[in-house]
């Protein structure tokens, strides 16, 4: 098995989670099977960089004196805010000769800058979305997913989903239970799969400022197996059924359908992960009436059936 280098990208202002989260992560893989990976970590002059934390990185060694490696890891921080025009220089030069493009939270804008995020799907933190597609409309920015791998590039949002991707990344070149080995030492899942959404449904949503719509939000998240048509919720708020889906949608962002859709389906996932119940009877739980019914929507949503979610994500054997 060829041993591959990854090497990653630091900067001053950079955040160090998105550095050694990923760097856990191959670690990990490397103590697993020696001689699979090669870690190295270089600043663009080789000297030591201070964090957006505080914390100062001594790298080992230039990016100007590096070969060409497998996966090029470009974390993101404050410094990206403001690039250094030689980083992005270096980038544009060089970062096509590695095998593969990774970036973890707003690194991607350091690739986007560099022109090589044009003509990929790709993500960074939910704050910068927005931007990122704006000043790069090359780019095709989806803000939902924590990661998307596009071809040899691959993107994360925000901070701890770079250690979501780097484990795809692991169980891409190695094999699924290597990944789950080193998940299992950081005490991660393995793994979200890639298109989560960023935020819960509580979070994604914006809260209503109304009492009504706010108290029917809460009861929606604790009652996802009983009866959430519009028609019922608009009695709960006291209102007719044509004024709660306008409001609620003017309110919160979202409609209510797709609010329960999304509650519903987390509710499904904690009950796979966290309990030994049947899929039959989470099903009915979480509002879905069939097992069916809950197949489509995790298929649709997330890639996968209940019965591979749970095999991926359970800590523990369930009851099948």
């Amino acid at each position: 098995m060829a041993q591959r280098t990854v090497l990653v990208v630091l900067f001053d202002g950079v955040q160090s989670l998105d550095v050694t989260g990923p760097v856990e992560v191959f670690a990990g893989a490397e103590k697993h099977i020696p001689g699979t990976y090669r870690i190295r970590t270089a600043s663009l002059d080789g000297a030591p960089v201070r964090t957006s934390s505080g914390l100062t990185l001594v790298p080992d060694g230039a990016l100007t004196d590096v070969c060409a490696p497998h996966t090029l890891l470009v974390p993101g921080g404050q410094g990206t805010r403001d690039a250094d025009a030689g980083l992005v220089d270096w980038l544009r030069a060089h970062a096509p000769r590695a095998e593969r493009l990774v970036s973890v939270c707003t690194g991607a804008i350091l690739l986007a800058a560099a022109g090589l995020l044009d003509g990929h799907r790709a993500t960074t933190h939910w704050a910068y979305c927005g931007k990122l597609a704006r000043d790069h409309p090359a780019i095709e920015v989806d803000p939902d997913p924590i990661y998307i791998q596009d071809g040899d590039v691959s993107t994360s949002a925000g901070v701890t989903s770079g250690i979501d991707l780097a484990l795809a990344l692991v169980e891409e070149d190695l094999d699924r239970e290597v990944a789950l080995s080193v998940a299992r030492h950081l005490v991660v899942f393995l793994r979200r799969p890639g298109n989560q959404a960023q935020f819960s449904a509580q979070l994604a949503a914006q809260t209503a400022r109304r009492e009504p719509l706010r108290d029917v939000q809460q009861w929606i998240t604790e009652h996802p197996g009983g009866d959430l048509t519009v028609e019922s919720l608009a009695a709960r708020a006291a209102l007719s059924p044509r004024h709660f889906a306008r409001a609620f949608q003017a309110e919160t962002g979202t409609t209510p359908g797709r609010y329960v859709d999304r509650v519903r389906l987390e509710h499904a996932r904690r009950l796979l992960e966290d309990t030994g119940d049947g899929v039959e009877e989470i099903s009915r739980a979480s509002g879905y009436g069939t097992t069916e019914a809950m197949r489509r929507a995790f298929v649709r949503t997330l890639g996968a059936s209940p019965a591979e979610y749970r095999r991926r994500f359970s800590p523990a054997p369930a009851t099948p």
